[in-house]
């Protein structure tokens, strides 16, 4: 009888165990950054609006593109090209994908604005309304609209002129300053971005972890995109040709939606977790 009674109560004492180191571990993970990572992406309802931002994302820039290589701007598609990472070959897919003979009628021109015009508003909003689920916002609507616009206009400017100055600098350049370069300046960009398009409505100083992840996560997609998709590129156009090239860009602006929503979610959740921990009283010892 008392081997029975001794099995029969070490059985609960190690489920009593095993559930106590269950409980301990969600509670660790509830008050971890990988927790707020998942609250934030639970409550903003993540899958749902990449895909809506990439759509718009995608919907805006194609016609864009093609839209501004009916005027035989041959850069555009080498900038798309160098954002993109393709090697040359790629490259030469893409040019022959966007260039063709330049169309000046004025129906195709007016058709292509129109898309990306509404493109771009749907881009800008979504882009705001993201943010301001991430940050905790009150939604401001059609007020954010002139905001957006300002955003826009600023962010072709400084597309323009790296495209016109990139190439050169990158030659005589050293790449890694380059690149210490671009990181601050993409840092910069996310962290106006941030204010700007949040009105203002938070402090500088705890948007800079969202601008610093932002800027990690693109700097880290583009070292990935320059490996991945040149092959995944030439190997869509010989299998399925021009379609084939299509859902590969396709997945590019849907992966570039997705790193930007990630990065202010990363940085947000960083910040959350910053805040609590130096508000949570520090323990004191007893002795």
């Amino acid at each position: 009888m008392s081997a029975r009674s001794t099995s029969g109560e070490a059985a609960p004492s190690v489920r009593n165990r095993a559930r106590a180191r269950v409980i301990a571990v969600r509670s660790r993970y509830k008050a971890s950054w990988a927790g707020e990572i998942g609250r934030e992406l639970k409550a903003l309802d993540f899958v749902n609006w990449i895909t809506v931002f990439g759509a718009s994302l995608l919907w805006s820039a194609l016609p864009l593109i093609i839209l501004l290589s009916s005027f035989a701007d041959e850069r555009i598609d080498d900038d798309l090209s160098r954002h993109i990472g393709l090697n040359s070959q790629g490259a030469h897919i893409v040019r022959t994908l966007f260039r063709g003979t330049p169309a000046h009628g004025v129906e195709p021109i007016l058709t292509g604005f129109l898309f990306t015009v509404g493109g771009v508003v749907a881009v800008v909003s979504s882009l705001q309304f993201i943010y301001e689920r991430i940050f905790g916002q009150k939604p401001r609507g059609w007020r954010n609209l002139p905001r957006g616009i300002g955003w826009l206009v600023t962010l072709l400017a400084l597309l323009a002129v790296d495209g016109v100055i990139n190439s050169p600098i990158r030659h005589e350049t050293d790449t890694v300053n380059l690149d210490l370069v671009g990181l601050v300046t993409t840092t910069l960009f996310f962290w106006c971005t941030l204010h700007y398009l949040l009105a203002g409505r938070l402090a500088w100083r705890r948007l800079l972890r969202p601008a610093l992840t932002s800027c990690v996560l693109c700097i880290g997609f583009g070292l990935f995109s320059s490996v991945y998709f040149s092959p995944l590129l030439i190997s869509d156009s010989h299998t399925y040709g021009t379609i084939g090239v299509v859902f590969t860009l396709l997945t590019w602006f849907f992966l570039i939606g997705a790193i930007i929503v990630l990065g202010a979610v990363f940085g947000a959740a960083w910040q959350a977790h910053t805040e609590h921990n130096q508000s949570a009283p520090r323990s004191t010892d007893p002795r």
